[in-house]
Order: C-alpha cells, then structure tokens, then sequence
C-alpha cells in the first residue's frame, strides 16, 4: 500500500505534518507527498518548484513529488501506484462530491479520512452515503490543529510570527526567500 497526501502546500504546516504522521501510525505505510503544480480548484501566487521545496523541507522522511495533474483523478489513472490510500481531511471530504468523478476516484484508491474531536460526523456521512463505493472510505482521528495555510500567509505579511504552525525548517525557507511579503534577510545580517 502507498499512502498519497495530496495538497498545493501553500505553504505547508503543523496541520499537514500531523496528518502524514497520524497516517503512517494508523496504517503502517510510508506517505507520498504530492504537490499539485497546477490545482484545477484554487489560485496558488507561488509557482510549483517554491511549493515543492517547502513541501521538502516539512516532510524531510517523505517521499516528495510533483503532481502535474490537475485532478485526483487524472494522476490516479495515470500513476500505477501498489494499492494507494489517498489522504484527506474530513473538510476536504465534505466537498468531495464536487471533485471530479468521485467515484473513479474510490475505484482506483481507498480514501483515508482524518477526522478531529468536535467535527460534525453527520457531515461526513451524508458524503459517505452517496458514494457508489461507499467501503473504500475509512475515517480515522488526528489531533485537532486549528491551522490553515491561508492564516499563515496573512500572519506572514502582517511580519507576525509563525513559529509552532509551520516546521522550522520551511519558516526559514519562508524568510530566506521572502515568500508571502515577508522581509528578505541575508546570511550577514546574523
């Protein structure tokens, strides 16, 4: 089995590092990371190699790849991977009806549904409940990580600190190369 956690990471946080790991104690498997160059359902302002560096940078144990398609999908039929397990969390599931054949999405992977404590389990059964393949979702519990990587931007461009929402190593990333309007710094400026 491969496990595929999915995402534009823009950037990458806390919340997605928990989700990898929760992943690989759960079901035992290594987690692929994929970053979407060209996601058909938002705008990303940083091109898909800064994206893949930060994604690097968070999931140094990972396997990081570039996903050149624009849908789940598309790369599942293209790509043979052994048995996958693709990763979401229980709000990206609840719009998983509006995804492009959700259907053939379950007919070529198991999806694996990280839930959290307080989530609206109803929710998430009205989803389940209109899947042709209803047996390939299973759910399963992270910590609760109340982090989006749309705060994180703002956070950024306001100069507010991000530390203990990002891994250390892509804040350094994020300030090195300026991304998200924060001030640049040199190696002379230490």
């Amino acid at each position: 089995m491969t496990a595929l956690l999915g995402g534009t990471f823009n950037p990458p946080h806390n919340g997605h590092v928990e989700l990898a790991r929760a992943a690989e104690e759960q079901f035992g498997d290594e987690v692929v990371v994929l970053v979407a160059a060209r996601p058909a359902h938002k705008e990303v302002e940083l091109d898909a190699d800064t994206r893949l560096a930060l994604a690097r940078a968070a999931f140094p144990r990972n396997q990081v790849e570039l996903d050149r398609y624009e849908r789940t999908v598309d790369m599942l039929a293209a790509e043979r991977w052994r048995d996958p397990l693709f990763l979401i969390g229980a709000d990206e599931f609840c719009d998983f009806l509006d995804w492009k054949d959700p259907d053939g999405v379950t007919a070529r992977a198991r999806l694996a549904v990280a839930t959290r404590p307080g989530y609206p389990r109803e929710r998430l059964e009205r989803v389940l409940e209109r899947l042709s393949r209803p047996g390939r979702v299973q759910f399963f519990e992270i910590e609760p990580q109340s982090i989006s990587s749309e705060d994180i931007r703002a956070r950024v461009a306001r100069g507010e600190p991000i530390d203990g929402l990002v891994p250390p190593a892509v804040a350094e990333l994020i300030e090195s190369r300026g991304l998200y309007g924060a001030p640049r710094y040199t190696s002379r400026e230490f």
